[in-house]
């Protein structure tokens, strides 16, 4: 059996669309640098507000990753 070590790191995502727009836009973004993406976990979500009006939504994410070792 081939024992696997995962990393998780945490990210935020924004979008003036949606919070899954903002979820996607920081896995995507992640997947440039970082290979072997496991799970995606939302932890939270917020908007951004200008005059009472909603500009941003901002979607919270821990991601995790296979690890590899030397």
């Amino acid at each position: 059996m081939n024992d696997s070590i995962y990393k998780v790191i945490e990210l935020i995502g924004t979008s003036e669309v949606s919070w899954e727009d903002a979820a996607r836009t920081a896995i995507e973004r992640a997947s440039k640098t970082l290979d072997n993406l496991r799970i995606a976990e939302v932890t939270d979500m917020d908007l951004k507000l200008e005059d009472g009006k909603v500009v941003a939504y901002r979607t919270k994410i821990k991601l995790s990753f296979k690890f590899r070792g030397v």
